[in-house]
């Protein structure tokens, strides 16, 4: 090809901006890599703060950025660290920001899983199923403990730095529970440590647990990862703390456990609080308490008219509900002026039907029925007031027929006690009883059978009230 064809060539290819070149890339390589697998080193594992997870998977003769997305990292299974062979399934893409190749892993799984690691993850995911790793299962660590529980060899320097850590924060007492930390024989020890420590009363009883032991292989950490320690931390309710291993470390008990320490000195650091810096902190807080309510207020008062800065004005405000009412004002003349003229139609059609003629008609009408009325009103009273006479008259001559007085006028007589009872009978009468004998004129005392040899009762003159006493006999 001579150079004018080359250039005649290079002519009719379409001019792509940056952009469209980057993205083209992409869609090439998603294409033609729509889902492969590889197996590597990690290398700069870095997971963000969005929950995004950025490793470089590599060997020994090439690197590629790899990418998990938040809600596939929080389904794995293990801790990416820096070292660890991975399997790793995805598919390539491209970032074009800085023009290269990565990637976008959805699943990933260690390299070569042993049948000690898969045995660790099936029973991982069992405890986890059962809810023991829960974070509402957590209970916080009391901020200064009284006493704190180790659960540790007593012949390791496992014992010595947190002993030393607790005396340089806050000395305080440390009750020791002596276990094997490897071995078979270690895993019973260290769950019967946690339930014993549990068991304790009164002053003896540890405010927090701490379960530590240094750093080491899988096997050598494998005693923390059986279910029967897990277990026994799970349950315990003294707050513990785990502290296995270095901080690169992770065993079922840390899961399980209240706090996860990354060295077993760190599990001292977080057990107790620096007593010089608590003093110091005590010290200043009278200071800061002082300060804090000038500077609160001053606080407030700048936020107050930063905020009346952002209120709108008041002609503002009511420019709005200003305009609703000026229509409405207007609505209002016409509505006023339609609702008169319809009560002055409803008006002048009541009036045309009360004519003075209907009503004086009816006037009179009703004034002839009063008088009529009035005349048969008064014989009516007349023979009302006869008939009711009459009846009185008859009730009252019955009423005299039945009084007691025509009785006492045929010549009988009405005896009492003295107490107003009447006597009915003779046999209801002692001897020397006083009587009262009321007559059809008047009235007479007496005395039943008075004793023999006393002087007769002078009779009492008839129609003289009162008297002497007289005698029935």
């Amino acid at each position: 090809m001579t150079e004018a064809a080359a250039a005649h060539a290079q002519s009719n290819l379409p001019e792509l901006s940056v952009s469209e070149l980057a993205q083209a890339v992409k869609r090439t390589m998603e294409t033609n890599f729509d889902r492969v697998r590889g197996r590597g080193e990690l290398g700069r594992v870095m997971i963000a703060k969005s929950g995004h997870l950025y490793v470089d998977l590599k060997d020994e003769g090439a690197t590629i950025s790899t990418v998990m997305w938040k809600a596939n990292v929080q389904q794995l299974g293990f801790k990416p660290e820096e070292g660890l062979e991975v399997v790793a399934e995805g598919r390539l893409s491209t970032y074009p920001g800085r023009s290269q190749y990565q990637l976008i892993c959805d699943r990933m799984a260690p390299a070569g899983v042993g049948a000690l690691l898969a045995q660790l993850e099936k029973l991982k995911a069992k405890l986890q199923a059962e809810g023991l790793f829960a974070r509402e299962r957590k209970k916080p660590i009391p901020y200064l403990p009284r006493t704190i529980g180790v659960v540790t060899s007593p012949t390791g320097a496992v014992i010595r730095d947190i002993l030393h850590r607790l005396g340089e924060r806050f000395p305080c007492r440390v009750l020791l529970w002596p276990v094997l930390v490897q071995g078979p024989e270690a895993a019973g020890q260290v769950a019967r440590a946690i339930k014993g420590f549990n068991a304790l009363t009164g002053d003896l009883r540890p405010d927090v647990l701490i379960v530590a032991r240094g750093g080491g292989s899988i096997e050598d950490l494998w005693a923390f990862n059986e279910e029967v320690v897990v277990r026994a931390a799970a349950a315990s309710e003294i707050p513990l703390i785990s502290a296995v291993g270095h901080e690169t470390d992770t065993t079922l008990i840390d899961y399980a456990s209240d706090l996860r320490a990354p060295t077993p000195t760190g599990a001292a650091e977080k057990a107790v609080p620096v007593r010089a810096e608590l003093i110091e902190r005590i010290t200043s807080i009278d200071g800061r308490l002082k300060n804090s309510l000038v500077r609160g207020l001053e606080r407030r008062r700048t936020e107050f008219r930063a905020a009346a800065g952002k209120l709108p004005r008041l002609e503002t405000l009511f420019q709005i509900p200003q305009q609703r009412y000026d229509r409405a004002a207007e609505r209002l003349n016409a509505a006023l002026v339609t609702n008169t003229r319809a009560a002055q139609s409803k008006l002048d059609r009541v009036a045309a039907r009360l004519r003075p003629e209907a009503l004086s008609q009816d006037i009179s009408r009703r004034r002839d029925l009063l008088a009529r009325s009035a005349v048969r009103l008064q014989p009516a009273i007349k023979r009302a007031l006869e008939a009711q006479r009459k009846h009185l008259d008859a009730s009252a001559r019955m009423l005299e027929s039945l009084s007691h007085k025509k009785v006492l006028e045929r010549g009988f007589v009405m005896v009492h006690r003295e107490d107003g009872t009447l006597v009915r009978a003779a046999k209801d009468l002692s001897s020397g009883d006083v009587v009262e004998l009321t007559f059809a004129d008047d009235k007479a005392k007496a005395v039943i059978d008075p004793p023999t040899g006393a002087e007769p009762a002078k009779t009492k003159p008839k129609g003289k009230p009162g008297g002497d006493q007289g005698s029935l006999f």
